[in-house]
């Protein structure tokens, strides 16, 4: 990656993860006060019915934010249901719900078919929720394990087949490795999680993954599935050697992969998933205002841990009423304040979002109009 990009990226997408304290601001800029709950444009507490559908992953953040939006918004109510990420952008695409979480931005002819749906100017991916995806195991008495990208890649390959295989062992010296058998755990519906798991599999061990970046598990690697981030992990929990990858707020007592970057084994934390995304760049050829980002999958920066998921609120430019802009913009600039945002490192463990990002999410929603 050039310099320059990183350097474009980082001032946009610097990730504030070592405070999750709440700091107060005076707002000279006259841009809407991030700290403060949400209410609709006139300064008033916004009412009516929201609903939305997708990712699972941000599901425990998504509860959050429902319940400090409703305490804000006494009359307005926020529906979502955990269905996968892929399911959320069909139920938004098809007009089955007003805004989608999705942990892949939209590709492009889903930005098209937006258009039947969000009006000539299409739809918004807005990056609301930032998190490690852990690629958790279930091995009595090892907290903790060692491995680079290839070695990831060749165990949910299923060409490593048990855990006191050559390649783990040698990246684990002094570590008791049993003969158990892996069991590869994964998603059985389209997923976000997946999409992004593997794009970094196919970035960082392309000579061992060659399969197609995609939502969908490949088909011809089926092994243990289970629908959502609490199916995987629960089905990883009560099979003794098995492996599986999700959110890391989700993943409660498996075991935690550390993934070698550069000559260094990063541990999955906010700040180093904060790390990965500040080499992040935009996707090229997006309309200015949409947010979607390309992460380095590969990279080698020290202290970068770069299995991150990063998960998108997704919006239209236009609705057909005023009283659904004032409800989506209200809960869309509540989501990515200080107190939105706090909320969800609090439920989650993910990472705040920089004031820089903040800004330009909360330049997007403001442009959300009604549909003339």
């Amino acid at each position: 990656m050039k310099v320059s990009r990183i350097g474009q990226a980082a001032a946009l997408l610097s990730v504030a993860a070592l405070s999750l304290t709440a700091c107060g601001s005076d707002n000279a800029t006259g841009t809407p006060d991030s700290s403060t709950p949400a209410a609709g444009a006139s300064g008033a507490a916004v009412s009516g019915t929201l609903t939305g559908s997708g990712s699972s992953a941000q599901n425990s953040a998504m509860e959050a934010w429902k319940v400090g939006f409703q305490e804000a918004n006494p009359d307005a109510t926020v529906q979502y249901s955990p269905d996968g990420s892929g399911a959320g952008r069909q139920a938004f695409l098809a007009g089955g719900a007003q805004f989608g979480g999705s942990d892949a931005y939209l590709k492009d002819d889903e930005m098209e078919a937006a258009k039947d749906i969000c009006g000539p100017d299409g739809a918004l991916n807005i990056p609301a929720y930032i998190s490690p995806i852990s690629v958790a195991f279930n091995l009595e008495g090892v907290e903790s394990l060692q491995m680079d990208a290839e070695t990831i890649a060749k165990v949910f390959k299923k060409e490593i087949t048990a855990w006191n295989d050559p390649a783990i062992a040698a990246q684990n010296e002094g570590v008791e490795l049993p003969d158990t058998a892996i069991t590869v755990v994964h998603r059985s519906d389209e997923s976000g999680t997946t999409e992004n798991f593997v794009e970094y599999l196919a970035a960082a061990a392309q000579d061992v993954w060659t399969y197609d970046v995609s939502g969908d598990w490949p088909a011809d690697l089926q092994s243990e599935n289970a629908k959502g981030t609490s199916g995987v992990v629960s089905t990883t929990t009560s099979t003794p050697g098995a492996i599986t990858y999700a959110d890391a707020s989700a993943t409660g007592g498996l075991g935690q992969v550390h993934v070698k970057v550069g000559e260094e084994y990063t541990e999955l934390s906010a700040e180093a998933a904060a790390k990965a995304v500040e080499a992040s760049q935009p996707v090229e050829g997006r309309p200015a205002l949409d947010m979607s980002l390309e992460l380095e999958r590969d990279t080698t920066e020290s202290g970068a841990y770069p299995i991150v998921l990063v998960s998108y609120e997704l919006f239209c430019t236009s609705y057909a009423d005023q009283e659904t802009v004032d409800l989506v913009k209200a809960f869309g600039e509540f989501v990515v304040s200080e107190e939105g945002q706090n909320l969800a490192a609090d439920s989650a463990g993910s990472a705040p979002m920089s004031e820089g990002l903040r800004e330009r999410a909360l330049e997007a929603i403001a442009s959300i109009e009604v549909a003339s």
